[in-house]
C-alpha cells in the first residue's frame, strides 16, 4: 500500500502546488526534449519557440507505490551504508545561496511513464524551492504529453541521452548542478555515472537514485509475477502500448503490430519494442546491458542509491551490496518505503520526507 497511496492520495507539497515553465530543446537527431522548470525561469531563448507556463501531464508512474514509515536522512559522507534511523540535520538555512545566479540546480529524471506531474516530481520541486534551489524535470521522449518525432522513445539505460541533457543544463546554469533519478530514471542516471567515471565530476556535483531497478532482469521478472502483473504491468501497458502504436503510425514497419498487441507483460513489450528500437538484440540483451548494477564500482562522484527493502518491484537479493559499489556510492536501504512511496506522518500522509532526505545528502556534497 505504501506505493499506491503515496502516488494517489498523499500530500505532495507544503503550500501551493509548484508551477512549471516549459522549455523545448531541439536534439541533435532532429527530435525534441521538453524541460519543465520550477523556481527559476530559464534566461536564454530556445530553438523551438517561446516559453510557456504549463500544467504538467498527469500520468501514473513506475514510482507509484507505498511505505508506512517516514524516511531518515543518511549520514553525509561518513558511512558508506545507511539504514533507517540515521537522521541528518536540516541544513535549509545554510544552503540558501546569496545570489540567484549561483543557486544550485536540481535536475530530476522521472520514472517509467512519469512526468513533472508525478507525485515525487512535485514533492522534489517543493523541497528544492524551499531551499532556494532551481529545479527542472527533463521529460524522456514521448512523456511530456506530446509524442516525439524520431522512431526512438526512451529506455532504462540511455546514458547517452542523460549525458546530453546534463551537459545542456551545465551550459545554461551558472551554479552547481545536482541530479536525481527515480526508478527508470535512477537506473539510467547511475548507468551514466558508471560509464563516465571521473569525467562525471566535470558535469555534476553529486547524484542520487531513488527506487532504481539497478538489476533490470531481476526487477523485470518481479513485475511480471502475481499482484504486480495484475496491477502494475497492466497500468504501464495501458499507456505504453498506445504510444508504441503511435510510433508505428509515424514510422511504418518499425515493429510487428500484431506481436505488440499480443504482449501481456513488460518482458514481451520490451522484446518487441523497447529493445530492438533502441539497438538491442532483444529484451534479454536490453535488460543485461542497460542495468546499472555492473557499473556501480566505476562511479567516481558522490552518489546515493536509495532502495526500500519492501519495494514490490525490486527483489531484495538483487540489491547492490557494499562489495558491488565504489567508495563514492552510499547505499541506503530502509525497511519501509515501497516503490517511490515513502509516505510519512498521519493520514492522509505526505511524501516530502524522502525528497528532504535526498536533498540533504546532495546538499552535503556542495
Amino acid at each position: 500500500m505504501q506505493t499506491i497511496w503515496a502516488a494517489l492520495r498523499a500530500r505532495r507539497f507544503a503550500g501551493l502546488a509548484p508551477v512549471f515553465q516549459r522549455e523545448r530543446w531541439a536534439t541533435p537527431d532532429g527530435d525534441f526534449v521538453d524541460v519543465d522548470w520550477s523556481n527559476q525561469a530559464p534566461a536564454l531563448p530556445t530553438e523551438c519557440g517561446s516559453l510557456q507556463n504549463v500544467a504538467p501531464p498527469r500520468s501514473l508512474t513506475s514510482c507509484s507505490f507505498l511505505p508506512s514509515e517516514g524516511v531518515a536522512a543518511p549520514a553525509a559522507r561518513q558511512s558508506r551504508f545507511c539504514g533507517p534511523g540515521l537522521n541528518g540535520p536540516d541544513a535549509r538555512a545554510s544552503l540558501r545561496p546569496e545570489k540567484a545566479a549561483e543557486q544550485p540546480l536540481l535536475v530530476l529524471f522521472h520514472g517509467l511513464e512519469g512526468s513533472s506531474g508525478s507525485h515525487y516530481a512535485q514533492a522534489f520541486a517543493d523541497v528544492a524551492g524551499s531551499r532556494g534551489w532551481a529545479f527542472a524535470v527533463p521529460h524522456f521522449r514521448g512523456c511530456s504529453g506530446e509524442m516525439n518525432l524520431a522512431p526512438r522513445a526512451y529506455h532504462s539505460g540511455d546514458f547517452a541521452e542523460i549525458d546530453w541533457i546534463l551537459r545542456r543544463f551545465v551550459d545554461r546554469h551558472h551554479g552547481p548542478v545536482l541530479a536525481a533519478g527515480v526508478s527508470l530514471g535512477g537506473n539510467a542516471l547511475m548507468r551514466w555515472a558508471g560509464e563516465m567515471g571521473q569525467n562525471a565530476r566535470q558535469v555534476v556535483a553529486a547524484i542520487a537514485s531513488i527506487s532504481a531497478p539497478l538489476d533490470l532482469t531481476a526487477s523485470g521478472r518481479a513485475i511480471g509475477r502475481g499482484f504486480n502483473r495484475q496491477v502494475y504491468t497492466r497500468m504501464f501497458l495501458k499507456s505504453m502500448r498506445p504510444k508504441a502504436l503511435q510510433k508505428l503510425a509515424q514510422h511504418p514497419g518499425l515493429f510487428d503490430r500484431t506481436a505488440l498487441l499480443a504482449a501481456r507483460d513488460l518482458y514481451a513489450f520490451d522484446n518487441i519494442f523497447t529493445g530492438p528500437v533502441h539497438g538491442f538484440k532483444g529484451v534479454d540483451d536490453y535488460w543485461a546491458r542497460a542495468s546499472a548494477k555492473p557499473y556501480l564500482r566505476q562511479i567516481a562522484i558522490p552518489a546515493l542509491a536509495l532502495n526500500a527493502l519492501n519495494d514490490p518491484f525490486i527483489p531484495v537479493d538483487s540489491l547492490p551490496r557494499r562489495v558491488d559499489v565504489s567508495p563514492d556510492v552510499t547505499l541506503w536501504q530502509p525497511a519501509q518505503g515501497g516503490h517511490v512511496g515513502f509516505p510519512s506522518s498521519g493520514f492522509p500522509a505526505h511524501v516530502r520526507a524522502m525528497p528532504e532526505a535526498v536533498v540533504d545528502f546532495l546538499a552535503a556534497q556542495l
